[in-house]
């Protein structure tokens, strides 16, 4: 597997989270078929910085909700707060409720 053509993939599959939700990196591999790919999904998210069209990377978190990305978003806030202005809230930088707003990416891609 190419990983130019990986993240492609990993980019559209993103663009599909809805406002307000959010999804993993693992949940991203295993809709993909590519369920070791955890850390390629995570390259390929600080890699989406100023595609366009834009890919909403700050939705994708760890498996447990934590935002281990966000050093990726220039300010150590920036994350958290993006997904605030969706509704989504943040405590100690991690999404609180995270089942609740759990968005699974293999309901689109279907099985």
């Amino acid at each position: 597997m190419r990983s130019d053509n990986f993240f492609e993939r990993v980019y559209g599959l993103v663009r599909q989270i809805p406002e307000g939700r959010v999804t993993s990196y693992g949940a991203i591999a295993r809709a993909l078929g590519a369920g070791g790919s955890s850390r390629m999904v995570g390259y390929a998210m600080r890699a989406a910085v100023g595609l366009h069209p834009p890919v909403p990377a700050h939705r994708v978190v760890n498996r447990v909700g934590l935002l281990s990305g966000k050093r990726a978003f220039g300010s150590p806030t920036m994350m958290a707060q993006l997904l605030a202005n969706e509704g989504v809230e943040v405590a100690d930088d991690k999404v609180v409720d995270f089942d609740r707003v759990f968005w699974d990416p293999q309901l689109v891609l279907g099985d």
